[in-house]
């Protein structure tokens, strides 16, 4: 016989936060939670600010034969 685990959190405290969650309204599910907003606004948004720099520093640099190797 196998020996169920008992679950991570009681079914009573899931519910709760189930209501919690459920009665959030014009928000989009990803951004419901208390830290969702740096996971799915921050991080991107700062990933493609860099990226944008980079290409742009790569362009200038191009146009002006900075950095070449000999």
């Amino acid at each position: 016989m196998a020996d169920i685990e008992p679950p991570f959190r009681p079914r009573e405290k899931l519910f709760e936060k189930q209501k919690y969650f459920q009665n959030i309204h014009n928000k989009p599910t990803y951004l419901k939670g208390p830290l969702d907003k740096i996971t799915s606004v921050a991080i991107p948004l700062g990933l493609a600010l860099t990226c944008g720099a980079l290409i742009a520093r790569g362009i200038y640099n191009m146009s002006h034969g900075i950095g070449k190797k000999e």
